[in-house]
């Protein structure tokens, strides 16, 4: 099945999302052995006891085998935030570069044979987003993909969580790691061009030099610390087991009390110490795992993070009531005290966190199904109308030389009668002639260069008119009678919808005749 695959590189999990080209419904992918359950994610783990890449172990794979509190050179995480930026690699076997691509390349590996990807979509923080650019050109090369497209993760999970290009929102991302806090003002809105991924890569051809755009959301405001949902299960830890070292198994099922907290009340989970000894039920409370965060100082650090991004956005001469949204990303937002918190610290801005882990790679593959490459009008298309002004018919520009197809967007005309008691309307289309403000004159024999005065541009009618539309009851001068709807498909043919004004009721849809 072919289609558009999504990979959104995580600090702590990634996500893998797929849409099929024959537009269903996006889906998380479950990628065995690699990934874990409910959600779907991969574990952005790295363990290689080598220096041979063909034995390394991957996400889930490195948690299975008990290797995730090893401090050897062996264990790669949270590599992605030096993609692209100097710096930690850290005696490791592996540059981040590298950890960033073996990932890729064991997904690209593990993928369910019946998907065929057209397109890969990878989704960059926007302070390197320049670098992450180079590296997925490298990273990618040997991926039998033909299109490869980038977009920052802030567009794309504010896309994915269904706001409106244009949008101010405020992000936190709670991840495993590193806590992060932004504040973003999306491109795109009224007015302006569309926001879209960028494309890197189409038909197996390098676009890195071509005139694309570079289009990322602004940052008005960001700011973030080393403490993620790693460290607070790290305080369930020594809060339920104190006189127990954090091994991963212990850790493993205070994150699945945690996870459990953010929809009920109370949560057991079963831990098996690794020396072999009885198996012991842990159980939490949410409202003993708030206090406990209350008691860590949580919220005042989050305090702290907020009003270092809203003073920047007042800088920028942005207030927190221009906020349109607040968009909570990261499996740990999903925890009500941060909830409560975001609502208490900005009243009145929507909280849109309906599917935190998974919102940024289902907003890539929104925003990629616009990055096509279309073909260009050589000659325009006028319609004939009446001029109620000038008393006469002229020549009106439907669509002109150089303009892009297929239409994103219908162009609409409203036209009148030019005649009392008009039982229909004519269609007369035509093709503008290129404009020469030069011609070409001979003087004393020699060829000369002479600039024509400026004027319409002469139309050729189409030989073959289309039909007219009728008009029943016939139509008087000076009201309003037909909406005509006209856009050019994918074929490169002129297609016409309207209305009626009158009746309202809509006209039969008719194909004119195919543009050039």
């Amino acid at each position: 099945m072919a289609g558009t695959l999504a990979i959104d590189l995580g600090s702590t999990t990634t996500v893998v999302a797929y849409q099929g080209a024959d537009g269903a419904p996006p889906q998380l992918l479950d990628v065995p052995p690699l990934s874990c359950a409910d959600p779907a994610v991969i574990p952005s783990l790295i363990w290689m006891a080598s220096g041979d890449e063909g034995t390394a172990l991957i996400g889930r794979q490195v948690l299975d085998a008990g290797l995730i509190e090893r401090g050897e050179a062996g264990l790669h995480r949270d590599f992605k935030r030096w993609i692209g930026s100097s710096g930690g690699a850290d005696g490791r076997r592996l540059s981040p570069e590298q950890c960033g691509q073996l990932l890729l390349e064991r997904i690209w590996q593990r993928l369910p044979q019946h998907l065929q990807p057209q397109r890969l979509v990878l989704t960059a923080p926007i302070d390197s987003y320049r670098g992450y650019r180079q590296w997925l050109l490298e990273a990618s090369a040997g991926l039998a993909v033909p299109e490869v497209a980038l977009v920052d993760e802030p567009t794309a999970a504010a896309i994915g969580a269904g706001l409106p290009a244009g949008s101010r929102v405020l992000v936190l991302d709670l991840g495993g790691g590193t806590t992060d806090l932004s504040l973003v003002a999306l491109q795109g809105g009224e007015g302006r061009a569309a926001v879209m991924a960028q494309l890197l890569r189409f038909g197996g051809r390098d676009l890195t030099d071509s005139r694309q755009v570079l289009r990322t959301a602004m940052v008005l405001g960001k700011a973030g610390l080393a403490l993620g949902g790693r460290d607070i299960d790290r305080w369930i830890a020594e809060a339920l087991r104190p006189q127990s070292p954090p091994s991963a198994g212990l850790l493993n099922a205070c994150e699945r009390l945690k996870c459990a907290l953010s929809s009920q009340d109370q949560a057991l989970a079963l831990w098996s110490p690794s020396d072999g000894g009885t198996t012991v039920e842990l159980r939490l409370q949410r409202r003993e795992l708030e206090e406990l965060l209350e008691r860590r100082g949580l919220l005042p650090l989050l305090d702290e993070l907020l009003e270092q991004v809203l003073a920047s956005a007042r800088a920028a001469g942005v207030g927190s009531d221009a906020i349109d949204a607040v968009l909570p990303v990261g499996g740990s937002s999903r925890m009500p005290l941060v909830r409560q918190w975001l609502q208490q610290r900005l009243p009145g801005v929507p909280l849109r966190g309906e599917r935190p882990v998974e919102a940024v790679a289902l907003g890539a593959l929104r925003l990629t199904p616009g990055v096509a490459v279309k073909d260009v009008l050589h000659r325009g298309v006028s319609l004939r109308c009446w001029d109620q002004r000038s008393g006469e018919h002229r020549w009106h520009p439907l669509f002109v030389p150089g303009q892009t197809w297929p239409s994103d967007q219908p162009l609409t005309l409203r036209l009148s009668c030019s005649r009392p008691q008009q039982d229909e309307l004519e269609l007369l289309l035509g093709e503008p002639s290129p404009e020469q403000r030069r011609e070409v004159v001979y003087v004393d024999g020699l060829p000369v260069l002479r600039q024509r005065a400026a004027g319409s541009s002469r139309v050729e009618p189409w030989p073959e008119p289309p039909e007219a539309v009728p008009l029943q009851p016939p139509g008087e001068p000076g009201d309003d009678r037909l909406e005509l709807r006209f856009r050019i498909d994918g074929e490169g043919i002129l297609q016409l919808e309207g209305t009626d004004l009158l009746l309202q009721q809509p006209l039969t849809p008719r194909a004119l005749g195919r543009v050039r």
